[in-house]
């Protein structure tokens, strides 16, 4: 069954991981920046690190029949430093017309500290300035709920962005259902033993249905599954979910999001 993972951080992942993704049927990939498993020490680090995500990181997917798309920011755990995440953000437009490039993100809170929630403001500005759809990461455990409805509240306060243009990731039991009262898209990202496990998603779904709602696997540098989506996919047909009903949540769902950029366009056929 084909499929779009619509968060996953590739640039940690083995070529073997797209071979396998490929065969599971995976046509699309979107990556948005995030942590590098260490704090980066420079605006170089991060220029370096956007050349991989808008050049070098497509051409691996490609030949996996895979197709890459990105998303550029300052990610929350390395904006708690105002100045430094500003040097960052100075030299984010320079990649904005790449052409995988979808919007920005992954934004949003870490610890939920002052610093933190200034450069989530900064940083929609710059999606409202370049009319870039946004990627947002919610923080964890405790302070989950709390940095959901602060972040809400910082893109309600620019008053300029539309929900709809907006995905708020790394949802949960008693966070779904605020996104997507508000109006926003909302992920699940699924882990083998944190966040959403396939059997977690598969309640949230039957419990709110699919309107505005993915999943994705995130595949990053810690424990986690670049296959938790076709995993997911089982977990479903086993409580006797449709193919189709399958299809809305892996498939059309990021695809009609996703969509909302002119750059988003997957030949899958």
């Amino acid at each position: 069954m084909k499929y779009i993972d619509p968060h996953i951080h590739m640039v940690s992942r083995t070529t073997d991981d797209y071979q396998r993704m490929a065969q599971a049927g995976c046509v699309a990939v979107t990556e948005p920046a995030f942590w590098a498993g260490f704090d980066r020490s420079s605006v170089q680090g991060f220029f370096d690190y956007f050349r991989q995500l808008t050049d070098s990181e497509p051409k691996r997917a490609s030949h996996y029949g895979i197709q890459h798309f990105t998303w550029l920011c300052i990610n929350p755990k390395e904006a708690d430093d105002p100045i430094f995440a500003r040097e960052v953000i100075d030299i984010i437009p320079d990649f904005l017309e790449k052409p995988n490039v979808l919007g920005i993100g992954e934004i949003g809170l870490n610890k939920n500290t002052k610093n933190e929630l200034k450069i989530l403001e900064e940083q929609i500005a710059l999606a409202d300035k370049f009319n870039q759809l946004i990627l947002v990461h919610t923080p964890h455990l405790e302070d989950k709920l709390k940095g959901t409805r602060l972040i809400m509240d910082a893109i309600k306060r620019n008053g300029n962005i539309d929900p709809g243009k907006v995905l708020i990731d790394h949802v949960e039991e008693h966070t779904v259902e605020a996104v997507l009262d508000q109006g926003y898209w909302a992920g699940m990202t699924l882990y083998p033993d944190s966040k959403c496990t396939p059997q977690r998603a598969t309640d949230i779904i039957e419990m709110y249905g699919s309107e505005r709602l993915w999943i994705n696997s995130a595949g990053d540098w810690g424990h986690s599954d670049p296959l938790a989506v076709p995993k997911t996919h089982v977990e479903m047909l086993r409580r006797g979910h449709t193919k189709s009903s399958i299809e809305q949540i892996s498939y059309t769902n990021p695809a009609k999001f996703l969509s909302q950029s002119q750059r988003f366009n997957i030949n899958d056929e």
